[in-house]
């Protein structure tokens, strides 16, 4: 039996099947009543009558078992979840772990002082291919009601960006790396508080609770966790990136291991698979981890490791972006956005439901992760969101057309044994849309390493400038040497005026290389304008995004 402090919880409790004996009740027929007397009433007990079959009010609650299971529904409350046997477990093994991390004390209230309520979230966790992997049960406190200054202080916790992560990847498919994946288990508990906070007792078990470290919901609470891994990767020999706070690095050559860090995810990269399994080790020393192997899935990304390099999709998330959008059975579209599309803010036709528009639009963006061929259309229509028209609309609903073609679509990142190097390409259309494109090494058929697209203030050869100086760091931090500048490539010069002499002093100091790159050579085109079919084609494929099925 679980317990909380030093007194025991109550647990979880089946919802109990009812004592039920049956008589044979009258049916209104004069004839078959009189045929049938009951009395005095002969009452028989169930299994009696019926063997072993479940009475009605346990047929009933195995019914609502069996269609939550079904139907993969996640409970809104505890009382829902306590109908199924799986997150009944759930909710058992959540309150163990609380236990096992000595995450409260029992005391009183003390005067002057405010509770924050309790809750339980539950969650399915889903793999690669949306199938039903874990049944995860969160008891979470109330933190949108904490006061900062009283309650809590500081909450940023750093993470590994997006780009970031490919960086990793990009590095790990050239350098013929491997990379696996760890899972921290109630990671936030494992953190210290730096405070004295007070909850209510938790719905489902009786108890009052002092905590002493971290839970779910406290806004400090991720923040605690930051600072008891960085402390124990620190322990471990390992040095945290100054470019990349999410970034762990150690060792040298064959024994170098780079371990990516997103809350309690971490993606680890190296060589030498004894290396990374001495790592484990070291970290299920400490924590309660989940060892989930060679890295496959990664937020809402799969990821594909074999002889080819490494394969980056989001083809099951965008299907569910199609099934959301109801545009999974139309015909599909050979280029994400009209050629000649003009789109006006000021557009008199009909308005259309402006938080549909922002939930696709929002979903689309992630979907660039992967999907760089989106980004131009994607970074278009985001202009639209406050107040969105038909004719938008329809900007989109052609965008998820393309997508619907395209869905198995992705990036790959090729095996190879080159030295890594930085090659970018920049440039910008007459309305500030600025785009930029880095590859790793001087093969941009083979390895894109990170993308952006945005409407800039600044010209792009200077965004370019400086995001390729922060790419160049970060390769240096993960390959532990310091790497050669890398070369920016761009079709026009003259626009570099002295208020953008970033650029200017980036050449001068050696951190980038200019290099020109003729019109019809220019990659970045596909981030920066609406292009014809057999141009957008070839672009998509030299950029990396390629038929991954």
């Amino acid at each position: 039996m679980p317990t909380c402090g030093s007194e025991p919880c109550t647990p979880l409790t089946m919802m109990p099947a009812p004592g039920v004996q049956f008589t044979s009740p009258p049916v209104g027929d004069v004839n078959l009543d009189g045929d049938h007397n009951d009395s005095p009433l002969r009452f028989r007990a169930v299994d009696n009558v019926l063997g072993l079959a479940s009475p009605p009010g346990l047929a009933e609650w195995e019914l609502v078992q069996e269609l939550m299971v079904a139907l993969g529904d996640e409970p809104a409350t505890a009382k829902e979840a306590k109908c199924v046997k799986e997150w009944r477990e759930a909710m058992l093994e959540e309150m163990a772990s609380i236990e096992h991390n000595k995450t409260w004390s029992l005391v009183d209230l003390p005067g002057g002082h405010h509770m924050i309520g309790l809750k339980w979230v539950f969650k399915l966790k889903r793999d690669e291919h949306r199938d039903i992997s874990k049944y995860k049960a969160r008891l979470i406190a109330k933190g949108y009601i904490q006061r900062q200054g009283i309650d809590y202080e500081e909450v940023f916790t750093p993470i590994a960006r997006i780009e970031s992560v490919r960086v990793f990847l990009a590095v790990v498919a050239c350098w013929c790396w491997v990379v696996h994946h760890m899972d921290v288990k109630s990671a936030f508990l494992n953190g210290e508080l730096a405070e004295e906070v007070y909850v209510a007792q938790p719905p489902g078990f009786i108890t009052a609770e002092h905590k002493r470290k971290a839970l779910y919901g406290l806004k400090q609470a991720p923040r605690a966790w930051n600072a008891k891994l960085h402390a124990s990767l620190q322990e471990l020999g390992f040095a945290r990136s100054s470019c990349e706070h999410g970034l762990y690095t150690c060792g040298v050559k064959q024994s170098r291991l780079v371990v990516g860090i997103y809350i309690d995810d971490l993606i680890i990269m190296g060589e030498s698979c004894k290396e990374i399994g001495a790592f484990k080790e070291e970290m299920k020393a400490l924590f309660r981890m989940s060892d989930l192997g060679a890295l496959t899935y990664y937020l809402c990304i799969e990821v594909r490791q074999g002889w080819r390099g490494i394969e980056l999709s989001q083809a099951v998330y965008a299907r569910k972006v199609l099934e959301k959008a109801g545009m999974g059975a139309y015909k599909p579209y050979i280029t994400p956005m009209e050629t000649r599309l003009k789109l006006s803010k000021h557009s008199t036709s009909p308005a259309v439901d402006a938080i549909e528009y922002r939930c696709l639009i929002g979903s689309l963006r992630y979907l660039v992760n992967t999907r760089p061929d989106l980004a131009f259309a994607v970074g278009y229509l985001s202009r639209f969101m406050e107040d969105p028209r038909q004719e938008h609309m329809a900007g989109i609903k052609h965008l998820l057309r393309y997508v619907t073609g395209t869905v198995d679509y992705g990036l790959v990142y090729a095996r190879s044994n080159a030295e890594p190097g930085l090659v970018g390409y920049s440039d910008s259309d007459m309305r500030s849309t600025s785009g930029i494109i880095f590859f790793l090494d001087s093969n941009p058929k083979q390895r894109v390493v990170a993308l952006s697209s945005c409407e800039a203030k600044y010209i792009a050869c200077a965004l370019a400038a400086c995001h390729g100086v922060w790419l160049g760091r970060l390769l240096a931090d993960v390959q532990g040497a310091k790497s050669s500048p890398p070369t920016l490539k761009m079709d026009n010069y003259k626009h570099i005026d002295t208020k953008f002499h970033c650029i200017r002093e980036c050449v001068d100091n050696g951190a980038v290389r200019l290099a020109y790159a003729g019109t019809q050579e220019q990659l970045v085109d596909i981030l920066t304008k609406a292009l014809e079919k057999d141009r957008f084609r070839k672009l998509r494929e030299l950029i990396g995004v390629t038929k991954l099925k």
